[in-house]
């Protein structure tokens, strides 16, 4: 039996094509390749099954679920912002090299005190061609410094930038986690919805028979107990979308840029993401202390972006002084002139000049100008300040909702959840061994579900809490020494 033939008869026998090679593999221990064209078939069958998986496994990978470190990696690779903020510093690096270059020269033509009586170039002497040429040159060292400012400018590019992925990656978080939370909230009470179903029909039927405990307002009671946490679902599951829209809105590719293929993210993991705290690793247990805190918020790119703010504002400080100093400005020019009357040569003209301007009869102008540029760079420094404030009021609110978060899940961890477990038995019991009553059942099956869907809450709030930390020691040396394994973190 040839190999294609074999390989025939495993497809119908509906072996996979991943297997063929396999089945080669004993047809050939069997005797059955004789030749070396059987070897060819063996070789392309074998190919082709493995050309089949890989694009199985390429087709898994595009159906695999979102986590989400997929989603920042995606969010920050399709965000338009950042391409948008290379542009400007190209453009701002390439404007800061033409700032230096000095103006461009002048040149002029012109033909001065021809007769209008006659309109003869040799009639008069004073008739000549002229040939000018002129150049200014800038205050000061207004050149080189319009080049420092821009180059400043265009250095708050890459903090801007980085700045928006560390925010790009709190907000991603954040939807993200909300998300998850509607998600499996609804899979609690979806879980728990099947026993109230049941807890209903167990006192349909005892309040139907003679001998049942079970009253109409028990009946009414577990009714509505069970209407109520189906409202409850129905507004889960609309948050849920809503959170998973918004989110998708960070995913979708850009509109104009047709090589990227649209993601249907329609499969999210189902694990809680646990997230690398950058604070967990830089104070190892301890708390910061004011300067080690202030140390590292001054090397957030927001508070970086504005020092490069306020180093060009400096530099308009110096700009607007060199308003003081004289603008120069040479000039020269070359007069031809013809020869006259009699044939003989006339002598052809040269002119050379400077110009000078500068303020000596009034400053003002120049004396506002420089109080404005001053007075600009003050308002940068008070937007650091209150930055800085700002951002140390978010970190200690974080740190601290951290820590009772903590506190709270080894509380419904260790006590609270178990105890609602046993209630809701005990309840159980004693209503089934006719010592207890219905309500009790519905009332502590509530509590429980409650107390599940109160700790994974808390559960969710954790990550979003160290996602914030995470966000206020966003710096690039800080990335450089805690960058974590996963990414999730970062």
């Amino acid at each position: 039996m040839s190999p294609a033939i074999f390989s025939r008869g495993c497809l119908r026998s509906g072996i996979p094509v991943a297997g063929i090679a396999t089945c080669c593999l004993h047809a050939l221990g069997r005797g059955y390749v004789q030749t070396k064209n059987y070897y060819f078939l063996f070789l392309m069958t074998f190919l082709l099954s493995g050309v089949t998986i890989s694009s199985a496994v390429a087709d898994s990978n595009r159906n695999a679920p979102l986590t989400l470190e997929k989603a920042l990696s995606f969010a920050i690779e399709n965000d338009a912002w950042l391409s948008g903020s290379r542009y400007v510093q190209q453009a701002t690096e390439a404007m800061s090299e033409s700032a230096y270059q000095l103006p461009d020269p002048k040149f002029s033509v012109a033909l001065a005190n021809l007769p209008t009586d006659t309109l003869d170039f040799d009639q008069e002497a004073m008739t000549q061609l002229v040939f000018g040429v002129s150049q200014k040159y800038p205050r000061g060292d207004t050149r080189r410094l319009k080049r420092q400012q821009l180059q400043q400018q265009s250095e708050r590019q890459p903090f801007m930038r980085q700045e928006r992925k560390a925010k790009l990656k709190l907000t991603i978080t954040q939807l993200w986690l909300d998300a998850y939370l509607a998600r499996q909230s609804v899979s609690l009470i979806e879980q728990d919805l099947a026993l109230f179903d049941q807890l209903v029909d167990i006192s349909l039927a005892s309040y139907s028979t003679v001998m049942g405990r079970t009253r109409q307002q028990d009946l009414i009671k577990a009714q509505l107990e069970k209407t109520r946490i189906e409202d409850r679902l129905t507004k889960l599951r609309l948050m849920q979308e809503m959170k998973e829209q918004k989110l998708l809105e960070w995913l979708t590719p850009s509109l104009t840029d047709y090589s990227v293929q649209d993601n249907n993210f329609s499969v999210y993991a189902p694990e809680l993401p646990q997230l690398n705290s950058k604070y967990a690793a830089a104070s190892k247990g301890d708390s910061f202390s004011k300067s080690e805190l202030a140390n590292h918020l001054v090397r957030h790119p927001s508070v970086r972006k504005l020092d490069k703010s306020i180093d060009a504002a400096g530099t308009s400080v110096k700009l607007a002084k060199q308003k003081y100093k004289p603008e120069w400005g040479v000039s020269a020019s070359y007069g031809y002139r013809g020869d006259d009357l009699s044939g003989r040569d006339r002598a052809d003209l040269f002119s050379a000049g400077v110009t000078v301007s500068m303020p000596l009869f009034s400053s003002v102008k120049q004396d506002k100008e420089v109080e404005a540029a001053i007075a600009s760079q003050e308002k940068l420094k008070t937007d650091r300040s209150l930055m800085l404030k700002k951002m140390l009021a978010g970190f200690h609110s974080a740190r601290t909702q951290l820590e009772r978060l903590d506190q709270r899940q080894q509380l419904y961890q260790n006590k609270l959840l178990p105890q609602a477990g046993q209630q809701a038995q005990a309840a159980l019991n004693a209503y089934e061994s006719d010592t207890g009553s219905f309500t009790e059942v519905v009332r502590t099956r509530i509590a429980e579900l409650n107390a599940r869907i109160d700790y994974l809450e808390i559960k969710v709030k954790q990550q979003k809490q160290i996602a914030q930390l995470n966000y206020f020691l966003t710096s690039s040396e800080f990335e450089q020494s805690f960058a974590s394994g996963t990414g999730v973190a970062q």
